[in-house]
């Protein structure tokens, strides 16, 4: 096989694949073994699906109600490319074997469109509005697989987790927000052995890449005088939007610009150097050598001394996270969570406010007692060993749900013990 995200090479037999692969399927559900032909990505993905404890047995379920549905679409940044995605993906759409799909970045869908005897047959997998279809929720699946590895995936009959989507195959790429490069969703389209093709691949990877054109051009053209935007959350290198230009920052500058972020009222070089180095014998030429990299890279006129500040307010997506949580917004907080803040540093000042907002977000979500936010925790990387939110999640889901929690609950207290 000549690319490996693509399912089925050109020339090849799909009932002769199809009957291979569910042999493979069978031979990995009864001895947790991986043989030809699952390709590597499929194979990775069954490994997370079967440690998130996914059912291969199971359907989707369902977490965006009619009202909360329209109120969460609508207010979405993938609404505004819609028109778009339908006029690009009419073809698609309008074949009666084929659905076109939109989902968020926690893998729910919030628009299935084609023909209706095609969605009335996708229903009996709940592949409907409101449905998650994360992978850490319902499996090995092209939406959900192709916002768990970044990047455009064919998912091919049985190499589906989940055996009641064995008779479907779908293509999706994930879409990112230009400014800050954070996945938005994806775009997926679902239908028979047909698409499981090249074409159709690099067809939706070119959807993705167009609706990620128009939301640039719909973004204000001309910034705001001062106007300064830094990401930094789920990132180990922030990025830095000013003057329309966006600067990917090294791990230092990342650190410090979070911490001038952080305090615009300025820092003394004293302690700045104490807030940024663990090692206590880093001397203050280390320093000002750093912050005289950071001046040429940013320019003179943003980067301020004594006492270090920004001469310009910035507006940060860990900031953006705090102020929600002060005004109640809880799904919001959660929906501007992108990760942790600069995870692998170890600068003092990070690991606090890093520390502070992932215990104010996870206490508001207890707090709120949400099944939906708490599973968005709690089966994200930074969350699935988070003991006090699967336990809260346990409590929250309604029996028959239950179980998958409890079992992971069991699996974490062992590991604590241990």
């Amino acid at each position: 096989m000549t690319d490996a995200w693509v399912a089925l090479e050109p020339g090849a037999d799909p009932v002769k694949r199809v009957a291979d692969l569910r042999r493979a399927y069978d031979a990995y559900l009864t001895a947790g073994r991986v043989e030809a032909p699952v390709r590597p990505v499929v194979a990775d993905s069954w490994r997370r699906s079967a440690r998130a404890l996914v059912s291969p047995e199971g359907v989707a379920g369902i977490e965006l109600d009619d009202d909360a549905l329209t109120t969460y679409r609508e207010s979405h940044p993938l609404a505004r490319v819609m028109p778009l995605i339908r006029e690009l993906t009419s073809g698609y759409a309008m074949d009666g074997d084929h659905l076109v799909a939109v989902c968020d970045s926690h893998g729910r869908l919030l628009w299935v469109e084609g023909p209706p005897t095609t969605r009335r047959r996708a229903e009996g997998m709940n592949f409907v509005p409101g449905a998650r279809w994360s992978e850490s929720a319902a499996g090995t699946n092209a939406p959900g697989t192709a916002i768990a590895v970044d990047r455009p995936v064919q998912v091919f009959a049985a190499e589906h987790f989940r055996r009641p989507v064995h008779p479907w195959t779908c293509a999706a790429a994930p879409i990112h927000d230009p400014a800050t490069g954070r996945v938005l969703g994806a775009v997926d389209i679902t239908g028979g052995d047909r698409l499981a093709h090249p074409h159709s691949l690099a067809f939706v990877a070119a959807v993705a890449r167009a609706a990620e054109s128009q939301l640039a051009l719909l973004a204000p053209t001309t910034p705001t005088t001062g106007s300064v935007r830094l990401t930094a959350l789920g990132r180990n290198e922030a990025l830095l939007l000013t003057e329309g230009r966006t600067l990917r920052l090294s791990r230092r500058h990342s650190e410090i610009l979070v911490l001038l972020a952080h305090r615009p009222e300025g820092v003394g070089g004293d302690e700045l150097l104490m807030e940024l180095y663990e090692d206590e014998s880093v001397t203050p030429v280390t320093l000002r050598a750093e912050l005289s990299r950071l001046r040429h890279l940013l320019g003179r006129d943003l980067l301020r001394s004594r006492p270090y500040r920004l001469a310009a307010l910035v507006d940060t997506d860990f900031g953006a996270v705090t102020r929600r949580l002060a005004s109640g917004t809880v799904t919001g907080a959660l929906s501007a969570y992108a990760g942790p803040l600069l995870p692998a540093s170890m600068a003092p000042a990070v690991v606090r406010l890093r520390r502070r907002l992932t215990d104010q977000l996870r206490a508001a979500l207890i707090s709120r007692g949400d099944p939906g936010l708490l599973a968005d925790w709690a089966y994200s990387p930074w969350g699935e060993d988070d003991l006090p939110v699967w336990r809260a999640l346990a409590g929250a889901l309604p029996g028959a749900q239950r179980p998958a929690a409890l079992a992971r609950i069991r699996e974490l207290d062992g590991w604590q013990g241990a």
